[in-house]
């Protein structure tokens, strides 16, 4: 704001007050992109998911507990 340049002839407060506008029009724009990015990945993943065939929604899950429940090692006498 050192810089003197006043092109329009407005004020300070109105130009303070256009500047300021300016970023917080230019934030609004910046978290438009992220909230439709997020919404364009979301709808892709639920379209992807609408596109398998039924018999696929059906299935059970191909590892159910087999990384939860250890194997029984053998026992030491003590």
């Amino acid at each position: 704001m050192t810089e003197k340049t006043n092109i329009l002839g407005v004020s300070d407060k109105a130009r303070l007050t256009g500047d300021v506008t300016l970023l917080m029009l230019k934030g609004a724009g910046y978290a438009a992109i992220v909230v439709l990015a997020l919404w364009l990945t979301i709808s892709v993943i639920a379209f992807i998911g609408r596109a398998l065939p039924e018999e696929s929604r059906q299935q059970p899950d191909p590892t159910p507990q087999s990384s939860l429940v250890l194997p029984a090692g053998p026992v030491v006498p003590v």
